[in-house]
């Protein structure tokens, strides 16, 4: 099974790596994913909550959700997060670029995933000190790290640094999305083993097409060489695991 393990939803006029459902299982009809991982960002909680249900509603043997933790003034949000796991929502998503990830936001987030066994997907930013205090602070709370430590990222350096922190913290996974340096994907099945690495696509987007943007990853993956059991680990068996789909 091939599992898309970062998928965003669109929601009004939002970036153009955003699309509605019905364009999302679109693009894995089209290249082959058996299923995807959605969510919504650049929203409050609750409408992105109210987003991938409806998503998963329409393609509930397609698609799985996570909720998305963003702060909010006048309510608090930890516990529409409680709601989210209770109602079925695999894991939780967090983005640096919305959401200082400070302990006193950072820290309750991560105590309910742990509590209650739902991975946390965080866009550091590169910000891998932040990660590994995460990590080891929760040690029983399950981290992904998107995009190799980075988004496109073109320093060596930090993916591999992104790589000695899981090869660290054991509650670490590393996700494969928006990475523009292929061969770290096997540098990484090496160092940490291909159960903690999970391809994504980081879309579907429009450059240059909706399923070139989704094949040209499974074709980079699928080009590194690695053995059959590691290949289908990354491409899904990994996230089959970890979600328990």
């Amino acid at each position: 099974m091939v599992i898309d393990a970062h998928v965003h939803l669109k929601h009004g006029d939002a970036a153009a790596t955003e699309y509605p459902a019905e364009t999302i299982v679109q693009v894995m009809d089209a290249v082959g994913i058996d299923r995807s991982v959605v969510f919504a960002m650049s929203t409050d909680t609750r409408h992105a909550m109210e987003m991938a249900a409806a998503a998963v509603t329409q393609f509930p043997d397609r698609l799985i959700p996570y909720a998305y933790a963003l702060p909010h003034y006048e309510r608090p949000v930890i516990e529409e997060l409680a709601e989210a796991i209770r109602l079925g929502f695999r894991g939780i998503k967090l983005h640096i670029g919305e959401c200082r990830l400070t302990s006193y936001l950072a820290d309750p987030v991560f105590r309910l995933a742990g509590d209650m066994g739902a991975p946390c997907l965080v866009d550091f930013g590169g910000d891998l000190k932040t990660a590994e205090r995460l990590a080891t602070d929760f040690p029983d709370t399950k981290l992904i790290i998107a995009h190799f430590g980075r988004y496109l990222c073109t320093d060596p350096l930090l993916m591999r640094e992104c790589l000695a922190v899981a090869e660290r913290r054991p509650n670490v996974w590393v996700d494969a999305s928006g990475v523009v340096m292929p061969w770290i994907v096997a540098e990484g099945v090496q160092r940490i083993g291909a159960g903690r690495i999970l391809w994504g696509s980081d879309g579907p987007h429009v450059m240059p097409d909706l399923v070139s943007f989704a094949a040209e990853p499974l074709r980079q993956i699928r080009a590194l060489g690695l053995t059959s059991e590691d290949e289908a680990m990354v491409l899904g068996g990994t996230a089959a695991r970890l979600l328990g789909v």
